[in-house]
């Protein structure tokens, strides 16, 4: 039996830290009104990528606990097996394509995209690297000039 699809957007490590940041930031807010009041998905790779950021930026117990505290709002996305084909997929039709997607140092990137595409939602990026990759839903600002 397959687990219920979620439902919601899928946002990527840029913009939920921003989402998460209560200080105010024009592009944030303007994030926080495209996201609305839709169910926020983040993939594993961006859970390492905050915590990463988190102990490369000497955060203490106390900010590391609220970090924890705040993410344990959200649905945390593991990859499956379909996961693992999807991310192995993109790189391929990344790498037919000319798409920067396709490059090693893009790994973690990939699996937020690929997290995304599995599931059929949208991704939220500010990230202009995931612009015209293959099969992806992307929902982003536009940039400034």
């Amino acid at each position: 039996m397959n687990p219920a699809p979620l439902t919601g957007l899928v946002v990527d490590t840029m913009v939920i830290s921003w989402l998460l940041d209560d200080r105010p930031k024009d592009l944030a807010d303007e994030y926080r009104e495209l996201v609305g009041a839709r169910p926020v998905l983040i993939a594993f790779q961006t859970l390492m990528e905050l915590r990463y950021g988190a102990l490369s930026a000497g955060w203490g117990d106390v900010r590391r606990r609220s970090l924890e505290r705040r993410v344990s709002q959200l649905t945390v996305v593991q990859p499956d097996d379909a996961t693992v084909t999807v991310c192995a997929e993109l790189r391929q039709h990344c790498r037919r394509a000319g798409h920067a997607l396709a490059h090693k140092v893009h790994d973690g990137d990939r699996w937020i995209a690929a997290i995304a595409i599995r599931l059929d939602i949208a991704l939220v990026s500010h990230d202009q690297l995931f612009v015209g990759a293959p099969g992806l839903q992307l929902l982003r600002m536009k940039e400034r000039p």
